[in-house]
């Protein structure tokens, strides 16, 4: 409950405006509770983060792994889930790892490399579903488009993702998208993706039920 609770505020409000309080508030646990759960601020944040790092890793996996989808299809499919878990919160809540390096100054010490070594797994994520589309014949040239496709990918999704925020709404997400497929269809040499959502929603394996969140708290 504690770490449901706390992923939440920080998607939302981010590590310096979140106080133990809110959390505390937010659950109806005790001050004495949380302190013989987590030492501290920090070291609650820090599991925060692991926590929202596994769950949307498998999220990522459950779309970019998808082995009869074309891989800038599976790419936008994850994209059309994250709009519509956007919007879902009224643009409200956007990434936690994109809301927290917007504050990389006044977090502590212990957030960055652990922030910046997820950031990277999602890039070798999104590397590695491009790098399928060619099998095992991708030239050191293809190599490369894919890594920098992937590195652009993230540093405009989550712009895209605080504009929209700012905005309440999706147009920032769409704009990006929009842009982002088509110079990576031409860059890779294949045909654009199917606009449309997927006709089946997903919820993704890593998702804790209620009480799986509440033992992770004790």
């Amino acid at each position: 409950m504690l770490v449901r609770a706390g992923v939440d505020l920080l998607k939302e409000k981010g590590f310096s405006a979140t106080c133990v309080d809110d959390v505390l508030h937010a659950t109806g646990i005790s001050k004495g509770s949380f302190y013989y759960c987590f030492s501290s601020k920090e070291d609650f944040g820090q599991v925060l983060i692991e926590d929202y790092a596994t769950s949307f890793n498998a999220r990522l996996d459950l779309w970019l792994l998808e082995p009869d989808t074309p891989p800038l299809q599976r790419l936008l499919n994850f994209v059309h889930d994250g709009r519509a878990s956007m919007q879902h919160h009224g643009f409200r809540r956007g990434c936690l790892v994109g809301n927290l390096g917007q504050e990389i100054d006044m977090l502590p010490d212990s957030f960055h490399g652990l922030l910046l070594t997820i950031m990277n797994g999602w890039e070798k994520r999104v590397n590695a579903c491009l790098l399928a589309g060619f099998g095992t014949r991708a030239t050191a040239a293809q190599k490369r488009t894919c890594a920098q496709l992937a590195r652009y990918f993230w540093i405009g999704w989550e712009g895209a993702v605080l504009r929209s925020r700012m905005e309440h709404a999706p147009e920032p997400l769409d704009l990006f998208t929009t842009f982002y497929m088509a110079q990576a269809a031409t860059s890779l040499g294949v045909r654009p993706p199917a606009c449309q959502p997927p006709a089946t929603p997903r919820v993704s394996p890593a998702q804790p039920a209620p009480g799986q969140t509440a033992q992770a708290a004790n």
